[in-house]
């Protein structure tokens, strides 16, 4: 329930209302909510860990070990990740003119690591599956470092970057998640590459109905919080668009692939909302959560209807466009690096498949 103090006219959670004890922040009706939130939390966490383990099904463990050896495209990744996305969340503050505690949302959202929906999407979106996975590795284990250290630069002229707590162990646990159960998938497609295919099919389906519930559970569990001001609304809906198109635009001009920038654009715009929503209750009253703690939910939002609409525009310009001339086709030079497998599993693109087969045939001969 929210009301508002007659003096500020600013809207917070009443102490009576609102569970806001630094894990949870729900409206209540007789703890059902509650034990709702803690029901569905250990549920959805249990489901991403097998998720992860079916998109670790489609990591070769040779070509993952190639981008760690030769890490050009993390290397973009987290020059969009750690540059662009910070930069665009102090820009948006500045040009909206948010309240500063609101601000202060926006760039914690900025400077928070990939989220692992990222790399159900890069599924999807015919990505390159190694990539993703270790781009979001690789940026939940630097966020270590690299979160305090935008935290810092960026929000020095709203706030006390000391008053704000960075979740160090929920960063480790994060990492653990992500790394345990793709490890456990990378082993099973070694071991047994027709298992890990079907693992894969039934994992993909799955997540991305997991992705929309996790949407429609954020929406009415924290409905007690979603009396924000508009230009916060308008913030939430162009920060994913703009990371999503900046890191596209970054990694093409980089140099890398279609299929890497499509992986470098979600990578870049799919954030840990999870841990920005944790970071901002850790670290602020419960007065001031009323002003800041939708966002994360607006950015998880619309961060997931702008990769569903990409997803939806993806297919249909394979169905319909798609020629072997078309410009998602890779250079030759790239030819081992392409994700082959992936169009076989997913229907990724198949217009050059005899183009392809007629290169392999020359490397064989």
């Amino acid at each position: 329930m929210m009301t508002a103090n007659s003096t500020t006219n600013i809207l917070y959670c009443s102490a009576n209302a609102t569970i806001c004890n630094g894990t949870s922040c729900v409206t209540p009706d007789d703890n059902f909510n509650q034990i709702l939130n803690v029901v569905l939390s250990t549920v959805l966490t249990i489901l991403l860990a097998l998720v992860m383990f079916s998109m670790g099904c489609n990591v070769n463990i040779k070509k993952f070990w190639g981008h760690i050896k030769r890490p050009w495209g993390i290397c973009v990744g987290f020059l969009c990740q750690f540059g662009i996305m910070p930069l665009t969340g102090f820009v948006l503050s500045l040009i909206f003119n948010v309240l500063p505690v609101q601000a202060i949302a926006v760039l914690i959202m900025g400077c928070c690591p990939g989220g692992t929906s990222s790399n159900i999407l890069a599924y999807w979106l015919d990505g390159d599956m190694d990539l993703s996975i270790s781009m979001t590795t690789c940026s939940t284990l630097l966020a270590l470092g690299m979160m305090p250290l935008c935290l810092f630069v960026y929000t020095k002229m709203w706030t006390d970057t000391e008053s704000i707590v960075i979740p160090y162990d929920s960063i480790g646990i994060s990492l653990v998640a992500l790394v345990i159960p793709v490890s456990f998938g990378i082993f099973v497609n070694h071991k047994w590459p027709q298992k890990a295919k079907i693992i894969l099919k039934a994992g993909s389906i799955t997540g991305l109905i997991l992705i929309l519930i996790i949407a429609v559970v954020g929406g009415i569990l924290y409905k007690g919080s979603w009396a924000i001001s508009p230009q916060l609304w308008v913030v939430g809906t162009i920060f994913p668009a703009a990371g999503y198109s900046l890191g596209f635009l970054l990694a093409r001009i980089a140099g890398q692939s279609w299929h890497r920038c499509r992986t470098v654009a979600l990578e870049t715009g799919m954030q840990n909302t999870q841990l920005c929503t944790t970071i901002v209750q850790l670290s602020f009253k419960p007065e001031q959560l009323a002003l800041m703690f939708t966002f994360p939910l607006i950015y998880s939002i619309f961060q997931i209807v702008f990769a569903l609409m990409f997803v939806g525009v993806y297919y249909l310009h394979k169905r319909f466009c798609a020629s072997p001339k078309t410009d998602f086709t890779e250079p030759e030079s790239e030819i081992e690096s392409i994700p082959e497998t992936y169009a076989q599993m997913n229907g990724g693109f198949t217009a050059n498949e005899k183009s392809t087969r007629n290169i392999n045939n020359i490397i064989v001969s």
